[in-house]
């Protein structure tokens, strides 16, 4: 693989096409958005960063979906965030026109990518990329579940004044409020967090987790953008690199869990072709309640989404 593209100059696809950059693992990466300018400053800007920081990856900025012909990945995340006296309605309209056109302009010019995508209310966007495209489901899905695991694995190495590198986890469901934290696939160097932290503590760690989003746009005023835009570029490296590694992503579900026809967050394997396989675990009682809980508020969303006429 040869070449990425990231639709959307903004605060996360620019940080997702330096740390992409900075990995060095494909021979270009371009950088689109309808404000041409914006997305040419900011390619041009990392590749004068190259020499600097020592790789080699070409970086360009367009405005043109010509530039974007020949894709291998594309990480779409575009779309507007929810300002003030916009309705949730509102936002997955407006974003939904530009994810679906987004999708439209990239298969004009490059045959058969893989699609990632990151644009907000994430679940429906990534259905709405999987629609349009009329690609394979394991070819579009969507970025939630690495950036919600990392929050959970930062939260829970302050928690034990440790390194975050040492700690795996595994987080289900929605990107949002009603994803599903799984302490009991939850690891230090492989002892289960639950012998190391109390109950209380790793249900706090887990809500906190559930907002962090939220708690981010408090204290900025604005959306999160160097921990998104670097688990969109880990997906990237994972199916350049051919990895298979296993991520929670936004996927379609087909019977799994009992669940069908919906996009939702679950551990897959993830290399070159894209989801190689996604992964049931066996959840208990209340980890499966909780799951089906989350899916049904990601199926309201479809339902505003389906009505809409776009």
């Amino acid at each position: 693989m040869r070449k990425v593209t990231v639709v959307g100059a903004g605060n996360v696809g620019a940080t997702c096409a330096s740390v992409l950059a900075h990995k060095d693992i494909v021979k270009e990466v371009v950088l689109v958005d309808i404000v041409g300018n914006l997305a040419r400053g900011k390619a041009l800007d990392m590749w004068q960063q190259a020499p600097i920081d020592n790789y080699s990856t070409f970086l360009q900025g367009s405005d043109n979906y010509e530039d974007t012909a020949g894709s291998d990945i594309v990480v779409i995340t575009a779309g507007v965030p929810r300002k003030p006296g916009m309705s949730r309605d509102d936002l997955i309209s407006t974003n939904a026109k530009i994810v679906n056109l987004v999708t439209e302009s990239i298969l004009k010019h490059s045959e058969n990518p893989i699609i990632i995508v990151v644009s907000n209310p994430l679940d429906v966007m990534t259905l709405a990329a999987y629609r349009t495209s009329k690609l394979d489901s394991s070819r579009v899905f969507g970025m939630a579940g690495i950036l919600d695991t990392a929050r959970y694995r930062a939260f829970l190495a302050e928690a034990l004044q440790i390194s975050p590198k040492d700690i795996q986890a595994m987080l289900l469901g929605g990107h949002g409020d009603t994803m599903v934290p799984l302490p009991r696939y939850t690891t230090v160097s492989g002892i289960p967090v639950t012998e190391l932290l109390d109950r209380a503590t790793i249900d706090k760690i887990a809500e906190r987790t559930k907002v962090g989003g939220g708690e981010l746009v408090q204290l900025m005023g604005t959306s999160a953008w160097y921990a998104p835009g670097a688990a969109a570029a880990q997906m990237v490296e994972s199916i350049v690199r051919d990895e298979h590694r296993i991520f929670p992503c936004c996927v379609l579900l087909n019977g799994q869990y009992g669940l069908n026809d919906i996009f939702l967050g679950v551990p897959v394997k993830l290399g070159k072709n894209g989801i190689e396989q996604i992964i049931e675990l066996k959840l208990q009682p209340d980890e499966m309640k909780m799951l089906q809980e989350s899916a049904g508020h990601v199926r309201q969303v479809i339902e505003v989404y389906n009505g809409m006429a776009l």
